[in-house]
């Protein structure tokens, strides 16, 4: 009861105050005082007592006191001498922004009798302020086949200060294709224009660079600067032209939001992309942005925001309409707006929020503004809420004001509070306007989901099963409701090549990880992508990880041999000479295997021999050598099976087939080189075919020569010596036999022949390499008993 009651108490006291000024303003004289913005608190604004025509005693023994409508002193009174001082140092841009004269109001109240004298004191400016371009770097795309003399607008710049210490002029560095000039439209906004100078050539100079300085009026003058980096477009001759240069429309305040204000026309005599116009605001401010905007294609302005005539009574809009190909021109709008009329008091809603975090003190639920129509007792306001709601109303300027929560709120305790806002007028009879507004106390989203790690490694074996289970990650949300509920879900992969949709898939509840195919290992190691945990909160916070998927090799290829090659032909045969040593390199089994790590581990072992224990393979290189010294009573043909294994779980094998040839008489020297023998190796089946064919009936043919000459031989030996055989006269050597290596050997060598008989095998024998001399004579007399003969590799003649 006791704060009603001094409640009650207060608003009459205002009431009175109000009133009290309302008389004394009707008949008081009026003092005039100027002061320059920034002077120190205590500096001297003039005398009262001088300029009003009152002595300096009466000021001191009527109490006189200097009082404002905003209940700020900003003024001090000495009673003493009269002189008024700054209580505080004034900021003209503060008080009254761009208005111009800056005037404060105030009253010198003087009791004994009541008595009221107005005073107003005009803030003139200085020059604190310097201009500022809101954009540091200008981008201006111009077609090089502008014309000389071309105009291109820039954004302007803004100086807080007024009169004499505005913006006045702009100015560019110097170039030899530009120069600035000012343009100042109808608000009286001063834009700086560029116009050119110098045709633009495209392929002489694709980009122009240089400063913009604002200056103001000022002494000394202050400036700013921006950058204007022009681009030259190529190939664009036509610029938009609009229907009219100029549009003037007249809307009322209180025009429904969305409503269309005007649809500009431009067109473009080009065609395709540069024909194709869209319409733009250009050098529009944030007022202008707020209320209106553009539709890009038809060029229809529409409504986007509440007007209000006593803020603005009128907008000019500038509208810029460009073509595909940079040039644009431009047409102004003007948008006079046209006052609504009415008697009882207004309540217009700036902002509101609802609902409002519960732990935030001193929340602007909502602003807004009051007025009245009417002038005088009718058009005073009073404005209230209930007193036994925790919100207060704070009057922030004349007649706006903000409803701002007197303390934290708690949701568990009441989670909406109806406020009804009251504006009632001094007129008879009074009038009144209500409002009532709902507020919802809501939890407060300031948590982002956290992932119990920032980086997640998973690892799965290749050739699993689809829709495989191969792992989860986890977030949590320390809010409640909602704002605690976790989605996961998977963010685009940075490889764009990675096909991460057809590879895993999330749950979105859990965050659990499947495999969506089967994974090979050979063609896939690791792959890498995010994962986002995003709250239900509005707006929504989320929170990211990586995750890194390993594929495990299985050992699912078995070993490949490359050599000998297993394409089907013929098989090869190596050759090794009887009198190669112990540990003789024969031939080396190369294989591969397709997986990695221990499972292509390859070790080679001699599955099968004709000979056990007469040659060997290295286990861990595949090199297949002699393992003792070889005999004569050694087979001829060997067959050996090599085994070549992995070192996987369970391993896999492959084996291979060689053929070994012992020959005598056969040495080092006809070894192949590596590079014959890789070369032989990727013969293709066509070749190989073709060689065999070819050496067959070489052979074939050598072998029948070499038997003709043997023959006659014998026979000439035998006519002409009693059992004595010598070598073939004539320019035929008829016992040389050229063998070309055709199988693993690359070199050429000229071998000793000799008919041997008398051991019941007669045979074609390899003796050794000879020189370029005749043997002695051989006996004739075997050769005669042994008519025919057959050699070591089986052949009868």
């Amino acid at each position: 009861m006791e704060n009603g009651r001094a409640d009650t108490l207060q608003i009459r006291q205002v009431l009175l105050l109000f009133v009290l000024l309302g008389i004394s303003q009707a008949g008081s004289e009026s003092g005039r005082f100027s002061v320059a913005e920034e002077m120190q608190s205590g500096s001297f604004v003039g005398n009262l007592a001088k300029d009003l025509g009152v002595e300096v005693g009466e000021l001191f023994s009527r109490g006189a006191q200097v009082v404002s409508n905003d209940n700020k002193n900003r003024l001090q009174l000495d009673k003493n001498t009269g002189d008024l001082l700054l209580s505080e140092s004034l900021d003209r841009e503060e008080l009254c922004g761009s208005t111009e004269p800056c005037v404060l109001h105030f009253q010198v109240l003087m009791k004994n009798p009541l008595q009221f004298l107005r005073i107003e004191l005009q803030v003139t400016d200085i020059n604190d302020h310097s201009p500022i371009f809101l954009e540091k770097e200008m981008l201006l795309e111009i077609p090089e086949n502008s014309p000389v003399g071309a105009v291109f607008l820039l954004e302007s710049a803004k100086d807080l200060d007024v009169g004499i210490n505005a913006l006045k002029n702009y100015m560019i560095s110097p170039n030899s294709h530009f120069h600035i000039k000012m343009r100042v439209n109808p608000d009286n906004r001063k834009y700086p224009e560029l116009v050119l100078d110098k045709a633009l050539d495209y392929e002489e100079q694709s980009e122009l660079s240089f400063i913009l300085t604002a200056l103001d009026g000022g002494s000394p003058p202050r400036s700013g600067t921006a950058t204007v980096r022009v681009v030259v477009v190529d190939i664009n001759d036509n610029s938009p032209e609009f229907e009219q240069p100029f549009y003037e429309v007249k809307i009322p305040e209180n025009s429904i939001l969305g409503s269309l204000i005007v649809t500009v026309s431009a067109w473009d005599l080009d065609s395709g992309k540069n024909g194709e116009i869209s319409y733009s605001f250009s050098h529009a401010s944030e007022d202008i942005r707020k209320t209106f905007e553009i539709n890009q294609k038809s060029g229809e302005v529409s409504l986007t925001a509440s007007m209000d005539f006593e803020t603005i009574e009128s907008y000019s809009v500038i509208i810029q309409a460009t073509d595909g190909g940079g040039l644009f021109g431009k047409s102004t709008v003007r948008i006079q707006v046209m006052d609504v009329n009415d008697n009882a008091p207004e309540i217009a809603i700036s902002s509101i929020t609802s609902p409002i975090p519960e732990n935030s003190p001193e929340t602007v639920v909502m602003v807004f503004s009051i007025r009245d129509r009417d002038s005088g007792d009718n058009g005073r306001m009073i404005c209230s809420i209930p007193e036994d709601l925790p919100f207060m109303l704070k009057s922030s300027v004349e007649n706006y004001y903000t409803l701002e929560t007197e303390k934290m709120l708690d949701r568990e305790s009441q989670a909406e509070y109806n406020i009804t806002i009251t504006v009632t007028d001094l007129g008879t009879p009074r009038l009144k306007t209500q409002h009532n507004i709902t507020v919802t106390v809501s939890d407060v989203n300031d948590n982002a989901p956290a992932f119990s790690q920032t980086t997640y490694t998973l690892r799965v074996r290749e050739n699993n099963s689809p829709a495989l289970h191969i792992g989860s990650v986890s977030a949590t949300d320390r809010d409640s409701g909602a704002n605690a509920q976790v989605t996961y879900s998977l963010l685009p992969p940075a490889d764009p090549q990675l096909p991460l949709a057809s590879l895993v898939s999330i749950n979105a509840d859990n965050g659990q990880l499947f495999a969506l195919r089967s994974l090979d290992y050979e063609a896939l190691q690791a792959f890498e992508f995010g994962v986002r945990a995003a709250d239900r909160g509005s707006p929504a916070l989320s929170s990211q990880a990586r995750v890194r998927v390993l594929v495990l090799d299985d050992n699912d290829n078995a070993p490949f041999v490359l050599y000998p090659p297993q394409n089907g032909s013929a098989p090869c045969t190596e050759l090794v000479p009887r009198a190669a040593e112990a540990g003789y390199l024969v031939t080396k089994v190369v294989a591969v295997d397709g997986d990695s790590g221990q499972n292509a581990w390859l070790s080679y072992q001699l599955l099968k021999a004709t000979e056990p224990g007469l040659f060997g393979v290295w286990a861990h290189n595949g090199e297949v050598r002699t393992a003792r010294l070889l005999s004569e009573r050694d087979a001829v043909k060997h067959r050996l099976v090599v085994l070549v294994r992995d070192n996987g779980e369970p391993p896999r094998s492959a084996s291979v087939t060689l053929h070994v040839l012992l020959v005598d008489g056969f040495s080092q020297p006809y070894l192949p080189l590596p590079e014959v023998a890789a070369a032989e190796a990727r013969a293709d089946p066509l070749t190989v075919y073709l060689v065999v064919a070819l050496a067959s009936v070489s052979s074939l043919f050598l072998f029948s020569v070499l038997v003709f000459v043997a023959v006659r031989l014998c026979r000439r030996s035998r006519a002409a010596s009693a059992g004595r055989c010598s070598g073939p006269e004539g320019h035929f050597p008829g016992h040389l036999v050229d063998v070309s290596g055709s199988g693993t050997l690359s070199q050429s060598y000229q071998y000793e022949v000799c008919l041997r008989g008398g051991s019941g095998t007669n045979e074609f024998k390899f003796l050794k390499p000879i020189i370029p001399n005749l043997p002695p004579q051989c006996s004739g007399k075997e050769t005669e008993e042994n008519p025919t003969f057959r050699n070591s590799f089986g052949f009868n003649i």
